[in-house]
């Protein structure tokens, strides 16, 4: 049989078999709908192709996408556009969106969000996450807690150097809540020597509740502390966060909490 000859529904079954060879899943499943917006629009040969290869395009990179993000670990699923800014006055969005760009990464800085516990630190560090998965980076997500157990383990079990290899591959390091519980001495060490394996090779995104000043006291050490941040500071943006945490303001607004600000009586 030749092609001029061929029915629709051989041809139909040829072009998924190709689809199924070329692992062209997404045209696959929509090549019918393809056909028939090509005939409906009269789009020519060139013009159908490039729409056949954006869809499968897209397709793939919407997968790989949420590869990233489910490699990433992230606590949940928060975005920038869906971050509060008028509850937060202290922070320039101009300085997360230029974060966003991801261009502290490819320079190999870090990116340090301090302030007080509720204020949007973790939701800001995800959604930078996020943005980074979206722009085709490999992140990881970790609690400073989850990571220094997990380094202590690997020492014990002979297996650090094969962990710190592994914490150096992301692109985006993302460690939160640095300082909510001490560190030990040795939680420190090993903290310092991931500092250092991913100094100017790798970005690391921080969040703290605790002022720079007080990490003297966090890490159990101030000389470890003072090289940790000699490391981390060396090309490195740091919001400063400040206001009641989001928590509270819910509270406040249901009337649970009083405001620190009370109206004084009248004379």
């Amino acid at each position: 049989m030749t092609h001029d000859t061929m029915s629709p529904a051989v041809e139909m079954e040829q072009l998924a078999q190709h689809c199924q060879h070329l692992r062209l899943t997404r045209v696959g499943q929509t090549l019918s709908t393809l056909l028939e917006q090509a005939a409906q629009q009269e789009l020519s040969y060139s013009a159908f192709l490039a729409t056949v290869l954006a869809t499968e395009v897209a397709a793939k990179q919407a997968k790989h996408q949420t590869m990233r993000e489910q490699m990433a670990r992230f606590p949940f699923h928060k975005t920038l556009d869906g971050f509060d800014w008028k509850a937060q006055p202290s922070i320039d969005p101009k300085v997360i969106k230029e974060l966003a760009t991801m261009r502290f990464v490819a320079d190999g800085a870090h990116a340090l969000l301090l302030g007080p516990p509720g204020v949007g630190k973790t939701h800001l560090s995800v959604a930078l996450g996020l943005e980074a998965c979206r722009l085709g980076l490999r992140v990881m997500f970790t609690t400073a807690t989850g990571l220094i157990t997990t380094l202590g383990k690997a020492l014990d079990e002979n297996r650090l150097e094969e962990r710190l290899k592994v914490l150096t591959q992301p692109k985006l390091l993302i460690i939160d809540e640095i300082g909510y519980i001490p560190i030990d001495r040795q939680g420190a060490n090993l903290f310092f020597q991931l500092v250092s394996r991913r100094y100017e090779r790798g970005a690391i995104l921080l969040t703290s509740n605790q002022g720079l000043g007080a990490w003297g006291e966090v890490f159990g050490d101030a000389v470890i502390a003072s090289a940790i941040l000699d490391r981390l500071l060396h090309h490195a943006t740091t919001v400063n966060i400040k206001g009641d945490s989001y928590r509270l303001r819910e509270k406040r607004k249901a009337g649970l909490v009083r405001s620190t600000l009370t109206a004084q009586p009248e004379p």
